[in-house]
């Protein structure tokens, strides 16, 4: 009996593993999704609002949802008193803190980090030029993400019962 409450949460423990995964592929294009849209507004803040950049980055976090909330507020609290870092640095801290809390890869990091790099230090028209390349890229990586969905999230899900099975019958 106790081997048969072992084995089940074994596989249990197995299946639940690989819905974890298969939620992280789900996850991923919706949060480069909410990213573009971010950036969409930061855009439309930069070049018509006429809003400074700390200011702009607390609306868009305002208006984000969570996990990118948490990381718009915090680049845009890095940028004003009595911080005062540059655009550059201060998206930096909030990629370290928060980056992980949602399901973005290294791919995306890069893009943001390059973008970082031109916020705040030249006129309006070149960050907009900036942006929209971001927002290029990221609907790439978007298109790419959703490719990966498709192909690997039925798969995990799979894998992890199979794989809990398999421990199962290795151990017993």
């Amino acid at each position: 009996m106790l081997k048969l409450l072992g084995a089940v949460l074994i596989v249990l423990a197995g299946t639940l593993a690989g819905f974890k995964r298969a939620a992280q592929y789900a996850d991923r294009p919706r949060h480069i999704r909410a990213l573009i849209a971010a950036f969409q507004r930061l855009e439309t803040e930069i070049q018509y609002g006429y809003t400074p950049l700390p200011e702009a980055l607390r609306r868009i976090g305002m208006q984000t949802k969570v996990p990118l909330r948490a990381f718009f507020l915090m680049a845009a609290d890095e940028m004003n008193p009595p911080h005062n870092h540059s655009a550059e640095e201060a998206i930096r801290r909030a990629m370290e803190a928060h980056w992980s809390s949602a399901s973005l890869r290294g791919t995306e990091k890069e893009i943001v980090r390059q973008l970082s790099c031109t916020l705040g230090t030249s006129d309006r028209p070149n960050q907009s030029t900036h942006i929209a390349l971001a927002l290029q890229q990221l609907k790439q990586e978007e298109t790419a993400a959703r490719e990966d969905q498709g192909k690997y999230e039925k798969v995990s899900k799979s894998l992890g019962l199979l794989l809990g099975a398999l421990i199962v019958i290795l151990i017993f």
